[in-house]
């Protein structure tokens, strides 16, 4: 391990859904209570079925959906699981002033999806996930602040 500063970022490439839900649930086997996760991407990449195996991991039997009119959806398994989706929110003061910034510290596992809204708010100990799509539809995720 290096210094707090000093994240790692591996790079997978998943062809299917069922490759991005596995690579989820391998994430969600690394983290801990306290776990920040914050993950990236276009529409359509693929963040909620991340979501989804990390969901897994935890052994959360409930159905996992982007919680878009929400904003945090919570599930209860082995930790409890924080699902959050800042895509209606306009920004860091948006946030804050609907108390979120006390989300980011529970207990269980609190997993971002358009965190990049937020970004001036996230701890050190954020694990990033950015996904990106190629032109043949291919999902490429980088996985920053946590080996696997």
């Amino acid at each position: 391990m290096g210094d707090v500063g000093e994240m790692t970022t591996q790079t997978f490439v998943c062809a299917t859904e069922n490759e991005t839900r596995n690579l989820g649930r391998r994430i969600g086997q690394n983290l801990r209570s306290g776990s920040l996760v914050s993950l990236t991407g276009p529409l359509g990449a693929g963040k909620t079925v991340i979501a989804k195996g990390i969901a897994q991991a935890l052994n959360i039997t409930e159905p996992i959906v982007s919680p878009t009119y929400t904003l945090v959806q919570e599930y209860e398994g082995d930790m409890a699981l924080h699902h959050l989706d800042l895509y209606r929110i306009n920004g860091a003061e948006d946030f804050e002033g609907i108390g979120g910034e006390e989300l980011l510290y529970e207990e269980g596992v609190t997993l971002i999806e358009w965190s990049e809204k937020i970004a001036e708010l996230l701890p050190s100990h954020t694990v990033y996930i950015t996904i990106s799509i190629n032109d043949a539809q291919k999902r490429h995720i980088e996985v920053k602040g946590i080996d696997l």
